[in-house]
Parts: C-alpha cells; structure tokens; sequence
C-alpha cells in the first residue's frame, strides 16, 4: 500500500461505521475509523440509553459473526407485536408464524457500540477519536482526508457513515432530496407496571403513531410520532408518564420515567447516489425511513454487510464497478423499505378522510386473517 495510509478509511464511529470497520478488518483490510467524538463507555451501565433500536434476526446473525452482539443483561425481545388501527383495526404478528424465537432485540444504542468498540481495540483497528474531517479530495486511485488537527489521510476508499447530516455526502457533491414529515418522534424509557410480555404495541391514531418496544426486564421504550412534540415535552415527570399510559390503554398499567423524553425531527432522505469516485455512503448517510418500522439501522447494518462482502477481498477497494454494484445491490431493498414506510406513514395520517380510515382499518383486518400473506410478511421485514 506504498503511498496510502489504508485501503478504507471510514468517517463516522457510530454502529454502521463500526461494524463496517469491524468486517473489513476480520477481511484482512486495513483500516481507519475517524470518530468526531471521544466516546466514554466507563458508564455504559447507569441510566438507560433513549436511543434504542430493533435488531432483525439478520443482523443480529451479521454482528454474532462479528463477535460483536452483546450479552444479554440489557437486551429486549420481540417476541410478537400487535398493530392497532384508529378504527378498530388489528393484526398482529408472531415469531413462531415463521419459526423464529423472535421478530427483533431492542438494543439501546451505547450497549451495541461498547460492544462494537471493544472488538475493535481487539482487532487492534486503527481509530482516530475526538478529530474532526475538514477537507475531502478525490483523484482517480485514491481518496485523501484532511482532519481538524491537519494530519492527512489516504485511502483507496473513504466510506460516509456520518449520519443523516453527512459531511461526506456533501463534500462528495452527492446531492440529496430531503422530504420533512412535519413530526418529531419523541423517545423516553419507563419501568412498567404490568410485564410487557415480550409484546411489541403499536398504535396509529391518525395523526400520530405510538410504539411501546419492549426493553430487558419489565423495562419499555416509546417512540411517539407526532407533530406536536412540545406538548409532550412540557409536561412534568407524573404528567408525561400518565399521558404516555394513556395513549397506550393502559396496557402496561402505570409507568414510571427511565430516561429523559427528548425528541428528533423526523425526515425522508434520498440521495440522487451513494458512491462517487472512491467515496461510498453507508447508514443514515445513504438514507433515511420514518421509524415507524423501526427498520432504519438494519439497513445500515446490511449497507455495512453488503460493502464488506464486495470489497473484502478485492485487489482495490474502491474500485468504481464495486461501488457502482454497491450501489445497485442496496438499492432495491432501500428503496422498498422507504416506500413502504411512508406508504404506511401517509395511509395512516389521514384521520380526516372516512374512506381511507376504513381502507386502512379493513387492510388490517383483512390481512390478519390472511396467514400466508402475513407469514410472509414477517419473513420479509425481519429477514429470515
């Protein structure tokens, strides 16, 4: 490699970044992972994380063979999940409809990254924290990056996994097209009364949608989609836990807060490209879906997947017919996922429109009662 510091250097030390660092370095590739911030895990333990995600059984088989899924003291399972319409509408789904132990595991976020982070200083992978990239070059054989602190890096590829905001995405010139939904989705963590029962809650109001994830222990996660998350914000402790059980029917009797609420805007992101010459983009870099799925992450962690695999043992890493099958091979299913989930997302927001409410409402129905089709809908949402 006379004359670059790595095959790949990847911006961005979040799970898709580090995952795809970790994967190319089990490959035999040498690599660098530039993370912006100082990431502190002496305290993964205390509190609970309100950034929380659900691993598909894919995934969850992608970061096992990474060594990298952690143990289970904080991990949640999906075992089933029920779908409440605005108008008595239901379906539900279950692991077992597909021999599956589960749907997903609710990670929080830090507890996937310590894990990830420590198989990284055991791999002894290069990485460059609480730097900076300032200035981004491209030339036929090589990417070069300039960080904050004006050491210089080239690469044969330099990867974007820097977020929905990417840098590298901009730098590149890879233009995007970023449609708002006009909601935020506000998240918070409670300890419950009731068991959860492994039983992942979802409900669509019409003009918004509420999940209840179930986390380790008699612990569950919400994700509220709405568009008036300050008033949700503004409520004390009593008041927001008491509006939140409500939402949800009680089902989980009385709750009691965990972790701070915070609250995110909700986008759609679709760039024109996500490879350009020697720069690809992976994760929340490439695209974004509204969480109502909760599928967001498990394309990052398949973007992550699929590059390693192309890339891992080929003579050039960034080579542009392998970008451009990166490309091309993560298309399909990213662009299916954002269909689908803001096909969901704008048939259920339409409380105002009687035929649509019943369209939706008898969609849930009717597909409750159809086994093959729901079957295979599991299948094809979590990847077995």
């Amino acid at each position: 490699m006379k004359g670059f510091d790595a095959d790949v250097v990847i911006v961005g030390g979040g799970l898709v970044g580090a995952s795809l660092a970790l994967a190319l370095s089990r490959a035999g590739r040498q690599v660098t992972l530039v993370e912006g911030q100082q990431p502190d895990f002496s305290r993964v333990t205390e509190g609970w994380d309100a950034r929380i995600y659900a691993v598909s059984p894919a995934n969850r088989r992608f970061l096992s063979g990474l060594n990298a899924w952690p143990d289970a003291s904080r991990i949640g399972t999906i075992a089933r999940m029920e779908v409440h319409g605005d108008a008595g509408g239901e379906i539900d789904f279950d692991a077992r409809e597909v021999g599956g132990d589960a749907l997903a595991w609710i990670a929080e976020n830090r507890w996937l990254l310590a894990a990830l982070w420590a198989r990284l200083a055991e791999a002894g992978v290069d990485v460059i924290s609480g730097v900076k990239p300032a200035a981004l070059s491209t030339r036929a054989d090589a990417a070069e990056l300039e960080l904050s602190d004006g050491r210089r890096l080239a690469a044969r590829l330099l990867v974007g996994a820097d977020g929905a905001n990417s840098w590298v995405r901009e730098q590149a010139g890879l233009t995007a097209r970023v449609d708002a939904y006009g909601q935020s989705g506000v998240v918070a963590n409670f300890l419950c009364e009731r068991p959860h029962g492994d039983i992942a809650r979802q409900w669509f109001t019409g003009d918004s949608i509420l999940a209840w994830l179930p986390m380790a222990g008699n612990h569950m996660s919400m994700v509220w989609s709405t568009s008036g998350p300050d008033a949700l914000l503004e409520l004390d402790d009593d008041a927001f836990c008491a509006r939140v059980a409500e939402a949800g029917a009680s089902a989980l009797g009385q709750l009691q807060l965990a972790s701070r609420p915070a609250a995110f805007p909700l986008r759609l992101i679709r760039p024109e490209a996500v490879v350009a010459e020697r720069v690809a983009l992976v994760g929340d870099a490439a695209h974004t879906v509204h969480p109502l799925a909760g599928q967001g992450v498990n394309l990052g962690f398949q973007d992550a997947a699929t590059l390693a695999e192309l890339i891992g043992g080929a003579r050039d890493a960034g080579d542009w017919l392998l970008l451009r099958r990166y490309e091309r091979t993560r298309r399909e299913a990213v662009a299916a996922m954002q269909l689908t989930c803001d096909g969901l997302f704008k048939l259920f927001h339409g409380k105002d429109l009687p035929a649509l409410s019943w369209l939706r409402n008898t969609g849930l129905n009717l597909t409750n009662r159809l086994t093959p089709l729901k079957r295979e809908l599991v299948r094809h949402a979590i990847g077995f």
